[in-house]
């Protein structure tokens, strides 16, 4: 099908001509930037960029994304130069949202805005910090990095002289909340409350994020010699590929064998994901994006066998990755930083920058505390540590 014109050949492309080509090229049941609910404090809409495009503009170019580079994914950044951040997790996972929205004629934009701000909430020392704070926070409005995340884009990012946060669009933001995985329960507020069901492209950008951090923490545990392809065999689907990538390439070294398993396990899944996901949405007969709101069930999905293989290799990662002691060696220490700065933070709060004390009196000393730590780095993390607890270390 040839796209609806866009203008000519020599204008400019602007707002309103990219709106109509999402009308003319997008599913019915795909989001709509121009349809979008708005923006908590309203403003005037950019001549050349939807308002997705912008959602996804501001959060590249927020404080929380840029510290994405010196967060955990599996391994403390110092351990190695090429290892997975929470940085590179967080465009591996744009990278497969914006494929499969793409396949499915899905709103790539908001796939991609949604999959660069879904973990702008986590702390420092990936889920062992978040443990901490967890901890920390028990009785006092706990902690759950989805919400932070919320909290981060809606108040605590300042880019604007006039208002709070980076004023998202609504489906961007309730999509942030809503963002679910094996590791995430989010609760959702009233705001976000009316319908079930989070936009296609948000379950897009959750199962994206499971696709990356399965298949790339697989591939950090192999280049660290923590996981070895021969227990790996244990797990189904990467038995099958690795079989398939030898057939065709019997005599490649360890170090390219690894890229192409890891590529074809990816792509296996993506694969799988769109086939069945085009299945279901076909079966639902949805006929706009509020009706994918509604359905009752999430329609982005694997077919139940690679479901079934998904589960196996995330089990797998569970028991001899994540719970290596290498790695929990590493994350029972993590913890302890975070929880002993917590309490000397609580203790005495004047040791706050003055942008979180200030926010004592209307979030309370608690919150303003986790604000605060749950928004260093790794890095910054560890020298804060030295500094409040070393005496001979330079302030």
């Amino acid at each position: 099908m040839k796209p609806a014109a866009i203008g000519s050949d020599r204008a400019p492309c602007t707002r309103a001509a990219l709106e109509e080509r999402e009308a003319a090229v997008l599913a019915p049941f795909a989001a709509r930037a121009g349809g979008s609910r708005g923006r908590r404090h309203p403003e005037e809409e950019d001549s050349y960029r939807t308002a997705f495009q912008r959602d996804r503009d501001r959060v590249i170019h927020s404080t929380a994304f840029r510290r994405l580079e010196y967060k955990t994914q599996v391994f403390i950044n110092h351990e190695g130069d090429h290892y997975r951040t929470r940085l590179t997790h967080t465009i591996e996972v744009a990278q497969i949202a914006r494929a499969v929205a793409r396949a499915l004629r899905l709103n790539e934009d908001l796939a991609e805005v949604v999959s660069l701000a879904h973990d702008l909430g986590h702390p420092p020392f990936g889920h062992a910090g978040e443990r901490a704070l967890q901890a920390c926070m028990e009785g006092q409005g706990g902690f759950e990095h989805n919400v932070q995340a919320l909290r981060v884009v809606d108040l605590l990012e300042r880019r604007y002289p006039d208002r709070p946060g980076l004023n998202l669009s609504f489906e961007v933001r309730e999509s942030i909340l809503k963002h679910s995985t094996f590791y995430d329960s989010p609760e959702i507020s009233a705001e976000f409350g009316a319908t079930p069901r989070p936009l296609l492209e948000a379950q897009v950008a959750d199962i994206a994020d499971m696709v990356a951090y399965n298949n790339h923490d697989l591939d950090d545990g192999l280049y660290s010699g923590l996981l070895s392809e021969e227990e790996l065999l244990e797990v189904p689907l990467f038995a099958v590929v690795r079989r398939r990538v030898l057939d065709r390439w019997p005599d490649l070294d360890a170090k390219l064998r690894r890229r192409r398993i890891v590529a074809a396990l990816i792509a296996e899944s993506v694969t799988d994901l769109v086939s069945e996901s085009s299945r279901r949405i076909a079966v639902a007969f949805l006929d706009s994006a509020e009706a994918a709101r509604s359905h009752e069930e999430r329609l982005i999905a694997f077919s139940s066998e690679m479901w079934k293989r998904q589960k196996q290799l995330a089990s797998f990662l569970a028991e001899r990755l994540y719970a290596h002691h290498r790695v929990v060696r590493m994350a029972v220490k993590a913890e302890g930083f975070v929880r002993r700065m917590f309490e000397a933070y609580l203790e005495d709060p004047r040791q706050l920058p003055p942008e979180h004390h200030d926010r004592i009196p209307r979030d309370g000393v608690h919150r303003a505390v986790c604000d605060y730590i749950a928004g260093m780095t790794d890095r910054y993390a560890q020298d804060g540590y030295m500094k409040m607890f070393h005496p001979f270390e330079r302030i």
